[in-house]
């Protein structure tokens, strides 16, 4: 990631600004709620007038910012435009400022689900970003313009958050790779929440390699010595997590496993028991801490909100005290429970999605199924509080699908580690 090129911070950052500019102006704001390019340019000059430049571990990297993290002198609407006469913020969210401290260049703030709540990555208030790969099918969400930045070739790296998928559902629906980690190795502040139970700060890249340069910078962790002699025991994930596949995907999904079988990992069918009932714990969870945040602005999101938003925040109001202690009660059972199990293995491996990219028009038609089944997969994870890396897996057809490994929470450099293996070996 440091400054192998000749070309300087300006240069590359100039080059991604004109091809921003030549998009159709409806799909540039479709992208980005705040695109300032004079902002990026004197960000660029002034990595470039650091005479350390070549020293830091992302010089040059261009980032799309998720617009629900704080930038210093820029009001943060995460997604919704009831925020847009909020008072800018004073500084950079943590998240930022260790990116940009280590040499790289915001370049935008993306557009996202209102609030950060749905899979979906549909925007009623800055529209609807299109799939890299078909224009007519949906980005994924909640990071939905992130992903685009980088499937176009904008960003190099798109900052997201994910709290059920929101890194790895666009990630996988665009061709991209994505990294959720463990929730408490990235610091959420100045990042606008959304549930403090789930929420987590992760990267979008073409590669694992990638993900795993920008992770080391927001966790400022280092890789450690990998496990070059043992064949990675790997628990394939049935039930849940492979029902409902679609065609392309159950196919994309048993040429990987062969693929990764052949190459040496040991693959072995494991259940998931521990998953029972995750969703309905996720959701009162979440729904109840997204209308702890937002109770004094609900009259006014109805008039001006996204109302397939409101009405997932507003399910918390048919859930009582009871209800939210005993579904953080089965959180902890659950999330236990899954670090016995994963004492036997090196991570886990399922489809990230069940499904190729839906139709827009199929989930407006229809979104309260299509985005519970965008969900699924990732929002398991979110609930075992464990970490995950998302990766391709179609090779060279239309449409993208994606493979994701998955351990308890800590495991975040083994799963990204077993994640770049796996990434070289489908792509050779």
């Amino acid at each position: 990631m440091n400054d192998n090129s000749p070309l300087r911070a300006e240069d590359r950052a100039r080059a991604a600004i004109d091809r921003a500019m030549a998009l159709a102006p409806d799909m540039r704001a479709s992208i980005f709620t705040s695109f300032d390019a004079a902002r990026i340019i004197g960000e660029a000059r002034a990595l470039d007038a650091d005479a350390g430049r070549g020293r830091k571990p992302l010089a040059g990297l261009l980032v799309s910012i998720k617009d629900l993290f704080d930038e210093a002198g820029i009001t943060t609407t995460a997604g919704s435009t009831i925020l847009g006469s909020e008072p800018a913020a004073a500084r950079d969210a943590e998240a930022v400022r260790r990116l940009k401290a280590a040499g790289a260049v915001a370049f935008g703030r993306t557009t996202m689900s209102e609030f950060a709540y749905s899979g979906v990555g549909l925007n009623p208030h800055f529209g609807n970003p299109s799939n890299a790969l078909d224009p007519a099918r949906i980005t994924g969400g909640s990071t939905s313009g992130g992903s685009v930045t980088v499937a176009l070739g904008l960003a190099d790296v798109a900052l997201g958050s994910d709290t059920g998928g929101s890194v790895r559902i666009p990630a996988a629906l665009n061709g991209l790779s994505g990294f959720k980690p463990t929730q408490a190795s990235v610091p959420l502040d100045g990042a606008f929440p959304l549930s403090q139970t789930y929420d987590s700060i992760g990267p979008l890249a073409r590669t694992i390699a990638e993900c795993a340069a920008v992770y080391a910078v927001l966790s400022q962790t280092q890789r450690p010595d990998a496990d070059t002699v043992r064949s990675p025991r790997i628990g394939v994930a049935r039930g849940l997590l492979t029902e409902g596949l679609d065609e392309q995907v159950a196919r994309d999904f048993d040429l990987a496993l062969a693929r990764l079988a052949a190459s040496g990992f040991e693959l072995v069918d494991v259940d998931l028991p521990m998953l029972e009932g995750f969703g309905s714990v996720n959701r009162i969870l979440v729904a109840t801490e997204a209308h702890a945040i937002h109770k004094d602005r609900l009259g006014a999101l109805e008039t001006v909100g996204d109302a397939r938003v409101l009405s997932r925040i507003r399910a918390a109001e048919g859930f009582g005290a009871s209800d939210v202690e005993d579904a953080h009660a089965k959180r902890k059972d659950a999330v236990a429970a899954f670090e016995i199990l994963a004492r036997d293995f090196d991570a886990f491996v399922a489809p990230t999605v069940p499904t190729v990219a839906p139709l827009i028009a199929d989930v407006e038609a229809d979104f309260d199924r299509l985005n519970a089944s965008m969900l699924r997969n990732p929002s398991a994870v979110n609930f075992l509080d464990g970490c995950a890396a998302t990766l391709p897996m179609h090779g060279d057809q239309k449409l993208a699908t994606g493979l994701t490994l998955f351990a308890p929470g800590g495991a975040d450099w083994r799963v990204l580690d077993l994640a770049e293996k796996a990434q070289a070996i489908l792509d050779a």
